[in-house]
């Protein structure tokens, strides 16, 4: 199916990218334990590698889960509905991830990481701009709005089939 031919390699990509930034993270919090109580020298940098990585994995990791339809839903309602209305239903909530992505994650997040770009406002310890860091957040919009566009052509292709 096109939708699986379009969407795999992104999901691959993302998954893979995501275990990379979660194991840097587990490594800074391990070596950061580790300098602080046995070194009694704690590590600057390590603190805020690991609250970049969260960011990153936390947000990718959301763009992921859309992608594989495993966000958080309440199904008590149209768990017993017809194929036509579980792809209605289905229709109206990519409809709202749509909403949501592009007016907060990607106009939202664009516009925080062009105010930062402007500011100049730099990371503490390791001197990067922070703009680096907030582009995960327009990234995983537009990541989310993909897929929920792939998935309203689905149900929209799966709505003129049920007719």
């Amino acid at each position: 199916m096109l939708l699986e031919k379009v969407k795999k390699p992104i999901d691959t990509f993302i998954s893979t990218f995501a275990i990379i930034v979660m194991v840097l993270l587990v490594i800074c919090v391990t070596w950061q334990v580790f300098s602080r109580y046995v070194l009694h020298m704690p590590s600057t940098m390590t603190d805020e590698i690991a609250r970049f990585s969260m960011i990153w994995v936390g947000l990718l990791g959301a763009a992921y889960t859309v992608g594989l339809q495993k966000h958080l839903s309440i199904d008590l309602f149209t768990h017993n509905l017809s194929m036509k209305k579980k792809a209605m239903s289905n229709i109206f909530i990519n409809l709202c991830i749509i909403a949501f992505s592009l007016g907060v994650m990607v106009y939202g997040g664009f516009t925080l990481v062009s105010n930062v770009y402007a500011t100049g406002q730099i990371s503490p310890s390791m001197q990067i701009p922070m703009a680096y860091i907030y582009i995960a957040l327009p990234l995983s919009g537009i990541l989310m709005l993909f897929y929920s566009i792939l998935f309203l052509f689905e149900n929209i292709a799966l709505l003129k089939e049920n007719n």
